[in-house]
């Protein structure tokens, strides 16, 4: 008998009666070579889509960056109106009447600034067309007198003219037209956009809030209004505040401006409360410099003037008047919003930095609720004071620059123990 009738044999003597025993599945086919694994092809099949997924959704995020940032900003606009729109909500008003109604006030402020603005620029570009001839005479004259040259201003514009420079800047301009048409339509589109999604957020909050909830459990739901209130509470606290405090910016600008004697005071002042608060960081240099330029065209002195008052408002402004208006809206250190504003220009550039000090006080405030605080001992190194053991540590000192040499007896360690221990107490 072959082996193989012998393990056929053993097989079916270990096996149960009328059973048969299991058989394994072959890996090899009939001719002897490795056949390959039934799970192997639904393996590579399921890897591809996942890979073909992961492309596809990379794709779609990178076109729709812009419709995102787009929205984002349109809620953080909604949260911002909010409270205003459930103000009259709570009058009897429609929201979606009372929403217009804000808009319509924000866009007439809105309005009326770029008009002001605009004719002061166009203003102020025609006096210095009319009066360029003076400057470049009396560039020309201060370079002659200093440099002993005989330049004239005929001779500098006919080489301009005449200059390839010239030509190439012409044609490289005639080009950026079309791209800075392209920019100022793509521009409007842009806020179309945001008006349109802010609007519909604003209006339609409380049906958008029933909406997200209805997937929810009930107490994820709790979770979710609580997230959304104070996000609401701080977007628009922070939005008051800072007009508040752009309100008396402009009001103290104006008063110097008006003082001084330069013109479009008016519209110089807005100019610096606005960009001087909403947009952080570089806000308040952008905002002193038109005002700088303007007064220096009256004098030069003026320039100075406004110079400094800008950086002693500035100072006055961080360390006084800010502390106070947003204790109690916004209340995150200026170590943390000036990180938070690094951190959001990093990330959507102008946009971040403008919609990061309400996110991280929306996020600060609600992850307050489930950090556990104690209270904090009474020891003085808590307020920042160190212990008064100076006379013993001078007693020391005195005993090893006499150079007695010898340890210090028990007697005046606990001395000095003790002068310790009083001035503890005395601290605290």
């Amino acid at each position: 008998m072959s082996s193989t009738d012998e393990t056929a044999q053993v097989a079916q003597q270990a096996s149960p009666l009328g059973t048969t025993p299991p058989t394994r599945p072959s890996t090899e086919d009939p001719t002897g070579r490795a056949r390959m694994p039934r799970w192997l092809p639904r393996a590579m099949v399921l890897a591809l889509t996942l890979i073909a997924c992961f492309q596809l959704g990379s794709w779609a995020f990178h076109q729709l960056t812009g419709l995102l940032i787009n929205i984002l900003i349109a809620f953080f606009l909604a949260l911002a109106i909010e409270p205003a729109v459930s103000w009259m909500a709570a009058y009897g008003m429609r929201r979606g009447l009372a929403t217009a109604l804000v808009f319509f006030a924000v866009m007439i402020v809105g309005a009326g600034f770029v008009t002001l603005l605009g004719s002061m620029l166009a203003g102020q570009i025609i006096d210095i067309v009319e009066d360029f001839p003076k400057y470049v005479d009396s560039v020309i004259s201060w370079i002659n007198t200093t440099f002993h040259t005989e330049l004239s201003r005929v001779d500098i514009q006919d080489s301009l003219l005449r200059s390839d420079w010239l030509r190439r800047y012409v044609q490289n301009s005639a080009g950026g037209v079309l791209d800075v048409s392209a920019q100022v339509v793509g521009g409007l589109f842009q806020l179309l956009t945001i008006t349109l999604f802010s609007f519909y957020f604003a209006a339609d909050g409380p049906r958008l809030r029933r909406a997200l909830c209805s997937v929810l459990p009930p107490a994820r739901q709790a979770e979710v209004l609580r997230a959304w209130e104070i996000a609401v509470n701080k977007t628009g606290g922070y939005i008051y505040s800072r007009g508040l405090m752009a309100l008396i910016s402009g009001i103290a600008h104006y008063i110097l401006l008006e003082t001084l004697g330069v013109d479009y005071a008016p519209v110089l002042a807005v100019w610096v409360g606005l960009v001087s608060q909403f947009i952080p960081t570089i806000g308040t240099y952008l905002a002193g410099a038109l005002p700088m330029l303007i007064a220096f065209t009256v004098d030069p002195w003026y320039a100075l003037w406004v110079m400094v008052f800008v950086v002693i408002y500035q100072q006055f402004e961080n360390y006084v008047l800010q502390p106070k208006l947003t204790a109690r809206t916004v209340d995150v250190h200026p170590a943390v919003a000036f990180g938070s504003v690094i951190a959001g220009t990093a990330l959507l550039g102008a946009v971040g930095a403008l919609v990061a000090i309400p996110a991280v006080a929306t996020l600060q405030a609600f992850l307050g609720a489930y950090v556990k605080r104690y209270d904090v001992t009474d020891d003085p190194r808590v307020q920042g004071h160190r212990r008064r053991g100076s006379g013993a540590l001078l007693a020391r000192l005195r005993g090893v620059l006499s150079g007695s040499g010898r340890a210090q007896p028990a007697v005046e360690r606990e001395a000095a123990e003790e002068a310790d221990g009083e001035a503890v107490r005395d601290s605290s």
